[in-house]
């Protein structure tokens, strides 16, 4: 068993040991509880961790958690002008809706 990464909350944890699991890659979270003794220990101390069982694994694993982590954002240009950025289908600025 190897710690891959920690990550920032446990919501992003549980993503990502998600997202290694539906790839085949057998992973677990550790530390889930230990985010209320912040204060009392370090707070490095207390994120969340992603773990992989099979350590032959682990290059797969950095590489999709680093293809997670790293997604290309879109931007695009309305006609009213506003460069639009992200994940958004429709300008903020006048409401039309993203060109095919």
């Amino acid at each position: 068993m190897r710690r891959l990464t920690r990550a920032p909350n446990i919501a992003i944890a549980a993503l990502w040991v998600d997202a290694l699991l539906q790839a085949g890659i057998p992973a677990s979270m550790q530390r889930y509880f230990l985010g209320a003794a912040a204060g009392e220990l370090p707070p490095d101390q207390c994120l969340p961790e992603v773990w992989i069982s099979d350590d032959a694994q682990e290059a797969q694993a950095r590489e999709l958690l680093h293809a997670l982590q790293n997604v290309p954002q879109r931007r695009w240009l309305c006609a009213c002008g506003e460069t639009v950025e992200g994940g958004f289908e429709a300008c903020w600025q006048c409401g039309r809706p993203m060109p095919a």
